[in-house]
């Protein structure tokens, strides 16, 4: 009983998502992702069993009206929106630590080479 109830469910489901999924394969990808508007007709039917699946979350973005694909928000992306700091003053401050360090180790280089080889004789 459980187990009917289960499958009957599923089946609605898919069948409202395959519904769904043919006038959003011909019109819908191409109005929520600019990349997907000039897709090939392989592509959009390469999509078709994704829509099926996830056709309520396709469906809310599509009335919404969204026309970009989400940005993604992880703690990098977040952590580049609050630095005050451009890519370019960021490769300069790089830099300068770059040649400090640098600068650093030939000085340590210059302090421990051996005045001398094995036999006494200057280097």
């Amino acid at each position: 009983m459980t187990a009917e109830i289960l499958l009957i469910t599923t089946g609605i489901y898919l069948l409202c998502g395959l519904v769904f999924a043919i006038p959003f394969v011909l019109v819908g990808a191409g109005k929520i992702d600019p990349h997907a508007k000039h897709g090939s007709w392989g592509f959009r039917l390469l999509i078709i069993p994704g829509t099926m699946f996830l056709w309520p979350l396709l469906a809310r973005r599509w009335l919404n009206g969204v026309h970009e694909p989400p940005e993604e928000g992880n703690s990098h992306r977040c952590a580049a929106r609050i630095s005050c700091r451009s890519r370019r003053e960021e490769a300069l401050i790089c830099e300068a630590e770059n040649r400090k360090h640098k600068k650093e180790m030939d000085q340590s280089l210059l302090t421990s080479a051996p005045t001398s080889n094995r036999k006494g004789f200057p280097v």
